[in-house]
Formats: structure tokens, sequence, C-alpha cells
């Protein structure tokens, strides 16, 4: 078949503007990812600190070109650190906003209530730290980002701990568990009874409390954990026992004679709080607010 030049061209010229409407299109239409986070409430540290992280992949993303050519997109609502918001905020984000991809926010007590949503729509879900949560619901396009799981996710998150506890002389007896009645502290505490049970330590102590849903029930925690151990062992607050350790691992750490203990202790308060501080520098500088 034989096509004049002047036909040729216009055809050419066609195709090339289709070409360059596709390309614009496709630029202009960003791949959104869709997240509810903890931006208020008692997981609100975490959760910006997760937040900044992925606006950092976002921008980074985007100065290589995006995703298969489309800018990323991040969409997020606050989740209040309160576990009946994220429901919602799950269905607003695949009904209304209509996202490309669903992540979860941070972390268990979070990841649970969005999981039913999720599954429901047939969506792939990406989860930040979470907990053995898919071991009640067997989601098999449920992925977990964290450092611990493995074929006994909840057991996981304890094993290092007790077995350093065990290998003490003499070895510990006992044990108490405290937690609150949350998706999290349930299933890290039930994979500490099974562990427990495994190495032969007994459970003095085993309660849940109802979390407050202000701030997640963290600081409850620790405060009720403290009050029983000084009034059943003596103990004092255990943060002076963990700086007493660090104190000890600097000493073998530098080959220095043991020294005033409240000297050591303070020099690891230092060196902790340092750390912080150049973090907090690092991400200011990350966000161009200067030192």
């Amino acid at each position: 078949m034989r096509i004049e030049r002047r036909t040729f061209n216009k055809l050419a010229l066609a195709g090339a503007a289709t070409g360059f409407a596709g390309a614009a299109t496709a630029q202009a239409k960003p791949f959104t990812i869709g997240f509810g986070m903890a931006l208020t409430g008692g997981l609100a540290p975490n959760g910006k600190a997760a937040l900044l992280a992925m606006q950092i992949a976002e921008e980074d993303i985007n100065a290589r070109g995006g995703i298969l050519g489309r800018p990323v997109k991040l969409v997020y609502y606050d989740d209040q650190s309160n576990p009946s918001t994220v429901p919602g905020l799950y269905t607003k984000l695949l009904d209304v906003d209509k996202v490309d991809i669903v992540v979860s926010g941070y972390a268990t007590n979070m990841i649970a209530p969005a999981m039913p949503i999720v599954m429901q729509k047939d969506r792939t879900f990406f989860s930040l730290l979470g907990l053995a949560v898919n071991s009640e619901f067997h989601y098999p396009r449920y992925f977990s980002m964290t450092p611990t799981g493995g074929p006994r996710p909840k057991e996981s998150f304890a094993e290092g701990f007790l077995e350093v506890a065990m290998e003490q002389n003499p070895k510990p007896q006992t044990l108490a568990l405290v937690g609150a009645d949350a998706e999290f502290p349930r299933n890290a505490m039930e994979g500490v009874r099974n562990i427990c049970k495994k190495v032969g330590l007994k459970l003095v102590y085993d309660k849940n409390y109802p979390p407050n849903r202000a701030c997640g029930g963290g600081h409850q925690s620790r405060r009720l954990l403290c009050l029983f151990l000084s009034a059943r062992f003596g103990r004092h607050h255990p943060r002076l026992e963990r700086n007493r350790l660090q104190a000890q691992d600097l000493r073998r750490r530098h080959g220095r004679p043991a020294g005033h203990l409240h000297q050591d202790a303070a020099r690891a308060i230092v060196e902790r709080h340092r750390g912080l501080r150049l973090l907090a520098a690092v991400g200011r500088l990350r966000l161009g607010r200067g030192p």
C-alpha cells in the first residue's frame, strides 16, 4: 500500500501528539498511596516519625521519575491513636479517594481494625510493625514490614530477652506480666506465656487492664509494672537498672575499671541523649528547617 508523503506526515504528527498526550496524562495522574497514621494521641511520636520516613521516600521516588512514570502522592488521615477510627478512614481511602495502594499506620493496634475493610475490598495490604496481625485472619495478600516474625511471630518479640534472662546465674524462676487489653499487648503476652512454658518460668502475675484510648496504654502499663515490682520484690524503677547495665557495658567496651555507679549511669544517659539530638538535627535538615 502506497502512502503519499503529505498523508504520512499527518499520521506521524497525529501519532506523536497522541503519545505526548498519553505521557502527559500519565505524568499528571499521581500514583496514590493511602493510609491512616497516628498524628495525635499517645502514638503520635511514633506516627509522626513514620510519616516523615514516608514523605522522605515520596520525595526521593519522585525525584527519580516516580513509579511507572507517575508521581507518587501520599493520601493520609490522622487516626488519633484510636483503633475505632481506623475502619472509617480506610473505607474513605478506598471508596472515596480511590487510592491505588493502601498501607497501614503505626502499628499492631491500628493495623488489626483495618484488616476486615482491606479484605472485603480484596486489596493487597502492607503493614508497618504489626505483631502477628495476620495470625487470625490468614489473608494471603497481607505483607508485614517488621524486624520480627518467622514461623512463631508472637514468640519472636520476646525470645531474645528471655534467652538472655535464662543464661543468668542464678536463673530466674518467676515472671510478672502486665499489659493493656489491646491487640499488640495480647499477642506479645501470649508469646511470652508460650516461652515460659518451654523454659520453665512460673508466671506469678498475669493481668490485662482496659487500654486508655487517649494514650494507647503504654505509660499506664509501665507505671503498673513498676508499682507491682516495687511492692512485691522491693525493686527500684526499671530505668535505674537499665542505666546500671549500660554503665557496665561502657566499662567493658572501654576497658576501664569500675567507676562510680552514678557517674557511669549519667554518662550512659548523656550518650543516649546525644544520639537523639543528632537524629533530631538530621530530621530538621532533611525538612529544610535549618539547625
